[in-house]
This record gives structure tokens, sequence and C-alpha cells, in this order.
């Protein structure tokens, strides 16, 4: 337990830093998107759209990627065990996507009630909640499932890199991409994503989220026999 605490340490430390460059970098394009659709709005009514989660997506993502190559080997090395480095990744994981989830939330919520109090009526945040029911929890819901669905992927994506090399890596995006331009080709991919559109809902995300938890729990093959030495 002391081990796991430990961990779940470094890694909060570990990106206090990235996060705060991150919020600071995605505050500061939010506000001139404000002052933007303020003067839109004043001009000739124009709209202005911003998306809070898609950055968090790909942050996150990029995160999980980078865990395998910066996190596991330090772990390794300061006498953690791989069972453990597995369960605190895991919580890691869930925790932020908890959090960005509920910031994401709370900072559209506030931003909304703001622009319309300074009388701009036409900014709007996307997400993929419109699509279903545009109320605070689904939206959290939505994120979570959506962002530990992204990280499990990219960090078994980044194991594969780490234990095969770029040879191994290549090969799975190769095949990832032979089968998307198939599915391209045959038309069940196109038809799958307009389908998916149209009759978007929660138990998708939620299909989501159980699809993460069995890449997780797959990925812990790999991070096993994982040592110190990354494959080139």
């Amino acid at each position: 337990m002391n081990q796991l605490k430990g961990l779940l340490y470094f890694f909060l430390v570990d990106i206090r830093h990235l996060m705060m460059i991150f919020w600071t970098v995605l505050l500061s394009i939010l506000v001139v998107c404000i002052a933007f659709g303020f003067y839109l709005d004043a001009i000739d009514g124009g709209m202005m759209t911003f998306s809070l989660t898609a950055p968090i997506y790909i942050y996150c993502s990029i995160l999980a990627f980078n865990v395998v190559k910066e996190f596991i080997p330090f772990s390794i090395k300061l006498g953690a065990t791989r069972k453990n480095i597995f369960i605190s990744i895991g919580i890691f994981f869930f925790l932020l996507a908890i959090t960005k989830a509920v910031v994401a939330s709370i900072l559209q919520e506030a931003i909304s009630f703001f622009t319309k109090v300074i009388g701009i009526e036409d900014f709007y945040f996307l997400h993929l909640a419109y699509f279903v029911n545009d109320t605070w929890y689904i939206r959290i819901g939505m994120d979570v499932m959506l962002i530990f669905f992204l990280m499990s992927l990219m960090f078994m994506l980044g194991l594969v890199f780490y234990r095969h090399g770029f040879l191994g890596g290549g090969i799975s995006l190769g095949v990832a991409a032979v089968v998307l331009l198939f599915g391209i080709a045959q038309g069940w991919l196109i038809d799958f994503i307009v389908d998916l559109v149209v009759h978007i809902n929660m138990v998708f995300f939620l299909q989501l989220f159980a699809v993460g938890l069995l890449l997780y729990l797959a990925s812990f093959a790999f991070l096993k026999q994982i040592t110190i030495i990354k494959v080139r």
C-alpha cells in the first residue's frame, strides 16, 4: 500500500508542471476566443464555438503513451513491482479522467454563464453530449469513459513500441491502417460511423469504457515482462 501511494504521488508530482502548462495554454486560447466572439457578436451577430474536451482527449492520449517510457522504467529502478506499477497506473488514469472531466464541465458552465452576463449570446461549446442529452452528469460520464478508453489504448500502443521497438509498433499501426482502409473500401466502416452519429447514446460510451478496461487488463501481459531497456 505504501508503494502504491508513493507511485501515485510520483505520477502526480511529475505531471504537475505539464498540467499547468496545458491549462495555461488552453485557457489563454479560450480567452482569445471569447474576445473574438464578443467582437463578432457586436459586429454582425456571428457565432463562435470552442471545444474544451478535444484538447483534453489529445493531451491525455499523449500522456498515456509517454507513461510507458517516462514512468515505468524509473519506477522499476526505484524497486516497484510490476503488479504495483500496473495498479497505480490504472488508478492514475481513472483519477485523471475524472478530474479532467469534472474540471472541464465546471469550466464550461462557468464560461457559459459569464458569456451570457457580458452579452455574448452566440458563444457555444462543442461536446459529444449534444448528440445525447447535454446535462452536467452526461458530459462528465462521457468524458470519463472516453478519456479512460483513449488512455488505455495509447498505453497499450506505448507498451508495444517499448517492448518491440519501431518495427513492432509500425507493424501494429500498419495492420490497423489496413483494417481501416479495408473498412472504408467495403463501406461498412462509413455505414458504422453514420449509424453511430445518428443513434449515439450512453450505451456506446459504456461499451467504450468496457473495451478500455479490457485493453488495460490485457496490457499487464506486456507490463509484467518489461525491463528498463527500451527496444529500438
